[in-house]
């Protein structure tokens, strides 16, 4: 290590796909200036520490990034990288996400047990999710189907499929392709018609707010339309509310200046159908875009019955 290094200190969870994002983030950094070293300090956070309470319990997917970001804000990190899904659109004191990297495969994945497809198993199967949000959409296509909570990394989820333990298995393409796994996938789902969780496949770069010589490294990975199609599914998020635990979906496209944004809200429960609604409008006002779908669709949803959301 040279007196010129620019050492950057990596807070994250200590999982295969965690270290595999740190890896692709620091790819990136050492591609706009190869002086840049990211060691990586391992965080173990509450949802890491109980794997069987569900997620909802616990404080939905945001757990993961909470011990993260206070090594941040403490000064034992200088960067966090995360899964942006799992980062609550309530922004933190101090922290800003100064980088999306460009995103990834946003869909979600099937694997079915012997190599089954979500339409080939039988009635009463064992589909495993922790997500509100895969639940509504398996029991909007398969109410016969029975969701069942699962935990752990992708490995561990992936070696209770092969135990017999569940049916089949719903999970994030881009964290299986990370892995090199995606070839386990029986089947990916449109986008479009399979709404992904706001953000998924982007990774986020978060540092201190008042850290102006990093937030300037930073700045030069971020990618813009990854960063406005994200904008605009969080913006649905932050409409509905921080703490809502029902199922959230949404997809935005970019093309040129245009910004194409679906997206869907319902609860995970059994015969409730989710709602879905549809926006377009112009990147430069990607969070307004969202922020509107997400209005429309509370409207909806309690419209239909689904009872007012807090």
């Amino acid at each position: 290590m040279t007196a010129s290094t620019l050492t950057l200190r990596c807070a994250t969870r200590g999982s295969a796909l965690a270290l595999a994002q740190v890896a692709l983030a620091t790819t990136a950094l050492q591609a706009v200036d190869s002086r840049v070293d990211v060691p990586v300090i391992e965080i173990t956070t509450q949802g890491d520490r109980d794997r069987v309470t569900p997620l909802t319990q616990l404080g939905g997917q945001g757990v993961f990034a909470a011990a993260v970001r206070e090594a941040v804000l403490e000064g034992r990190a200088d960067i966090a990288v995360h899964s942006l899904k799992d980062v609550p659109t309530t922004p933190v004191e101090g922290l800003t996400i100064a980088a999306i990297l460009e995103r990834a495969d946003p869909r979600d994945a099937f694997i079915g047990s012997n190599g089954r497809r979500l339409a080939a198993l039988p009635e009463g199967a064992r589909v495993g999710t922790s997500a509100s949000r895969r639940i509504a959409l398996i029991r909007a296509i398969r109410p016969d189907l029975v969701p069942v909570e699962i935990r752990g990394n992708v490995d561990t989820r992936l070696a209770k499929l092969a135990a017999g333990d569940y049916d089949g298995i719903l999970l994030a393409a881009a964290g299986l392709a990370r892995l090199g796994r995606l070839d386990e996938a029986t089947q990916i789902f449109e986008a479009r018609e399979f709404l992904p969780s706001p953000g998924q496949g982007a990774i986020a770069i978060e540092c201190r707010t008042d850290d102006e010589a990093t937030r300037a490294i930073l700045a030069q990975i971020d990618h813009a339309a990854t960063r406005a199609a994200v904008t605009a599914e969080r913006g649905v998020l932050a409409a509905l509310g921080a703490g809502c635990n029902l199922a959230v979906g949404a997809y935005a496209e970019l093309d040129g200046d245009l910004l194409t944004l679906r997206a869907m809200l319902g609860g995970d429960v059994e015969g409730e159908t989710p709602v879905f609604g549809e926006g377009a409008g112009s990147a430069r006002d990607a969070e307004r875009l969202g922020r509107g779908l997400g209005d429309r669709l509370r409207e909806g949803y309690e419209g239909a019955g689904g009872g007012r959301l807090g």
